[in-house]
């Protein structure tokens, strides 16, 4: 009797949504609140593993030719868990996929400590790769925030949330001697540090989503778009039932190369730096500008993407993505000013390459399969960025960073053709 009681005020609740428009852009504006709290907490998790993830390895292997490991188990990692999570969520709501995600994120930095205090590199191996379930959690909260949004407000909500990601994402790297000196005094190693940082966030941002994010943003957008459907008074309804392949393998390629060319250079850009005599305080300033550069200019991304369109911003990420690339290779390695700047613009072009394929991919998708198809998206990205993160090791153990950066540098500019072919087979 309770359970059917249960229900029935479920779906009134749900009901009183569908019918009341003030209701849905209050519930749009909680949902972004939420999440972007979440985010802040996310950033700090992620940012630990960017800033010393490759330093660990190569301490423990005593090599470079695999400290881009690292970065290809925990994004190996969070491609199995962006499946998980896409599933999770269209099947009970972002709540539980997102909040189940951090939280076994959270346990995966805590494994990452473990293995620095006893020396495992098969335990560091295998937590990292738990870790990363933090990672494409972290990027997939994103898709939150745009599932009460209409067409001309996607590409801002997603922006919105990667703003607050900027917190905790620039605070993690410039916190690493912080969190070395407390890791030392109970016990731990200090490169280590960070993880614990890392630990603590994404516990707490798995917290704030599970306790706050109600009611369930995607149960309601379902619940609207069937609404809408049946009544056929919407001419947005009728486009959006059906989905857009062409436009989800484009968004699709422009993450996916974004996240390829990012990985790579930000990779081993901490090895690079170690080796001309940077500190671990140096390179968590550099990668501090890389990790703001990747969320903060999202305060204004998210208009350019709404206002000029996803197929312009994407053009701009591969030119900025040209650039990094060009910059980083022609730096001296013991100038940390080029590298901020080539970090920086590294950043940026990821910016424009995330916001405006996720965008692309919102418009293409209908809500009775957006998280799946989100996850799956996202699964690719994460295998993308495993092989951008392992074979950046290798091109740089049998030639030299610059050649790396170059190479990074011409592959993005594969996505200016991509996006002339895709706008011609529009008109």
């Amino acid at each position: 009797m309770d359970s059917k009681t249960d229900v029935r005020e479920q779906s009134a609740l749900v009901q009183s949504y569908v019918r009341s428009s003030e209701k849905q852009i209050a519930l749009y504006k909680r949902t972004l609140f939420v999440v972007s709290i979440s985010q802040i907490f996310g950033g700090a998790g992620l940012a630990a593993g960017v800033t010393v993830g490759a330093l660990i390895a190569q301490q423990m292997l005593g090599t470079d030719a695999y400290a881009g490991l690292p970065t290809a188990l925990f994004t190996l990692g969070s491609a199995g868990a962006a499946f998980s999570v896409g599933r999770l969520s269209q099947r009970y709501g972002r709540r539980a996929g997102l909040s189940a995600g951090f939280i076994v994120g959270g346990l995966g930095a805590i494994g990452v400590i473990f293995a620095a205090v006893m020396n495992s590199i098969l335990l560091l191996f295998a937590s990292l790769f738990i870790y990363g379930a933090g990672t494409a959690t972290n990027l997939q909260a994103r898709y939150a925030g745009t599932d009460l949004a209409n067409s001309k407000q996607r590409a801002t909500a997603v922006s919105m949330t990667m703003v607050f990601t900027t917190f905790g994402a620039v605070a993690g790297p410039n916190l690493v001697n912080v969190m070395g000196s407390f890791a030392e005094s109970i016990g731990v190693p200090s490169i280590a540090g960070p993880f614990i940082l890392a630990a603590a966030a994404y516990i707490l941002a798995g917290l704030v989503l599970f306790i706050l994010l109600r009611p369930e943003p995607l149960v309601i957008a379902k619940a609207i778009e069937a609404a809408k459907q049946d009544h056929r008074t919407s001419e947005d309804t009728n486009t959006s039932r059906h989905t857009n392949n062409r436009g989800i393998i484009v968004g699709a390629t422009i993450m996916i190369l974004t996240q390829i060319v990012m990985v790579a250079i930000m990779t081993m850009t901490p090895v690079h730096m170690n080796h001309h005599g940077h500190g671990l305080g140096t390179v968590g300033l550099v990668i501090g500008f890389h990790i703001g550069a990747m969320y903060l200019p999202s305060l204004f991304t998210g208009f350019l993407v709404d206002k000029f369109g996803r197929i312009t911003m994407a053009i701009a990420s591969g030119v900025t993505l040209l650039l990094a690339g060009l910059i980083a290779a022609l730096a001296p390695g013991d100038s940390m000013v080029l590298l901020v700047i080539a970090l920086s613009l590294l950043g940026l072009g990821w910016n424009f390459g995330l916001i405006s394929g996720t965008a692309l991919i919102v418009d293409s998708t209908e809500t009775t399969t957006r998280a799946k198809t989100q996850g799956t998206v996202d699964v690719l990205i994460a295998f993308s960025g495993a092989a951008g993160g392992a074979l950046s090791g290798m091109i740089v153990a049998v030639s030299s960073f610059p050649t790396l950066s170059v190479i990074g540098g011409i592959l993005s500019i594969l996505l200016i053709p991509v996006m002339i072919w895709y706008r011609r087979s529009r008109i």
